[in-house]
């Protein structure tokens, strides 16, 4: 059962966010704290404050306050961890350092974690055939890589307004729901805490109407800090003896960062190019091209991670191998992999998505042209309003 001081916490966490964006923004704007448009990836209209992250923490600590007001060590790890990743992700928003300073940030991240709060994968269940083994001595290497891996799965999804916030506060709310299942209503509580200091940098972060952009940015900082939080939830939900949740439903809970990160890792290593380079080959990339604006991919992958992760939980509930569970897992991998290496299919399919969801004639029209010019979709309204047409 959630306890009030958590329902309280909750909203604490989400005004103080919410509140501290808007007046951290002079503050932006004085230090350039500021993400700049340069178009391709950066295209948006005018510098944006990346302030999410740092009001996110301070949200984040005023409502801890009010579930816990001492800190256990658990609770001490993520303080910590999101203190050194907070500092250098402000310093590369800054500066923009190279990225093996943040990738050994986020190793420290993880060792703190582990070490200070004992917060870490110690068992993998029964999906490897391992059910009542720990891992001894990988349990280190296996907690680092899983931060680590988490950490940039939602760095790289931060490509479009609000939605790294949107599918975050998704697993969020799919992991109070396990936890309170599980019987864990201390856990259920600091896990809607870090929702609320979310729900309040969303609030600024969407587009709506009346506001054609978003006013701010979590920055690079930020989405470690959501990784981060993910993983530290993940990992007590997961490892916890008393309260035991299958570590393969963890994977269901943020389908498509995890998903969009394994398949761009394998498919850039093939093609001879760093993990961390710059593409538009991202999921969200591809519903853009459909036609899809910010606010509809965030519904459309928003909406999917919470389908996956209620067919998970039900296939769990039914006895279901775990097996089976993690080999679903795989396989969707591998068909987005495939369906994904010929672009204009994948945007084609996407742009069919869209007209059943909003029967929407301009994607009819676009999928008609397309279809007869070979051209890829995205391409069809560019090259009818270079001709002067109009939709």
């Amino acid at each position: 059962m959630i306890q009030e001081a958590a329902i309280q916490g909750t909203l604490l966490a989400a005004a103080a966010t919410w509140l501290l964006i808007w007046l951290l923004k002079p503050a932006a704007l004085r230090l350039n704290l500021l993400d700049h448009p340069r178009g391709g990836r950066k295209a948006h209209e005018a510098p944006t404050p990346v302030t999410g992250g740092l009001a996110m923490t301070l949200g984040v600590a005023l409502g801890a306050m009010v579930i816990a007001p001492g800190l256990a060590p658990p609770g001490r790890s993520l303080a910590l961890g999101m203190g050194l990743l907070l500092a250098v992700g402000l310093l590369d928003d800054l500066r923009d350092v190279r990225w093996w300073w943040r990738i050994l940030a986020q190793v420290g991240a993880a060792l703190v974690l582990f070490y200070v709060g004992g917060v870490r994968v110690e068992q993998i269940g029964d999906a490897l055939g391992f059910p009542h083994r720990t891992l001894g001595p990988l349990s280190l290497p296996l907690t680092v890589f899983a931060t680590v891996g988490l950490i940039n799965a939602i760095n790289l999804i931060d490509g479009v307004d609000g939605l790294a916030g949107t599918l975050v506060l998704c697993a969020l709310a799919m992991l109070c729901c396990a936890a309170l299942y599980a019987g864990n209503a201390s856990l259920a509580g600091q896990v809607m805490v870090l929702g609320g200091a979310v729900a309040g940098f969303l609030a600024w972060n969407f587009r709506v109407p009346g506001r054609a952009r978003a006013a701010v940015f979590m920055g690079n900082s930020g989405s470690a800090l959501l990784g981060l939080a993910i993983a530290w939830v993940s990992f007590r939900l997961t490892q916890n003896p008393g309260h035991p949740v299958n570590p393969v439903l963890a994977l269901w809970l943020l389908p498509v960062p995890v998903m969009d990160c394994l398949v761009l890792i394998v498919r850039r290593l093939r093609e001879g190019r760093s993990p961390f380079s710059a593409g538009r080959d991202h999921i969200h990339h591809y519903l853009s091209d459909a036609g899809f604006g910010p606010m509809g991919i965030c519904v459309v992958l928003g909406g999917f991670s919470l389908l996956a992760g209620l067919a998970a939980a039900q296939a769990m509930r039914l006895d279901i191998p775990n097996v089976l569970i993690l080999a679903a897992f795989l396989a969707m991998c591998v068909g987005w992999y495939a369906l994904s290496a010929r672009r204009q299919r994948a945007v084609r399919l996407f742009a069919r998505l869209r007209w059943v969801l909003l029967g929407d004639v301009r994607s009819a029209r676009v999928l008609l042209v397309s279809e007869a010019s070979n051209e890829p979709i995205a391409e069809a309204p560019r090259r009818r309003a270079r001709a002067g047409s109009v939709d």
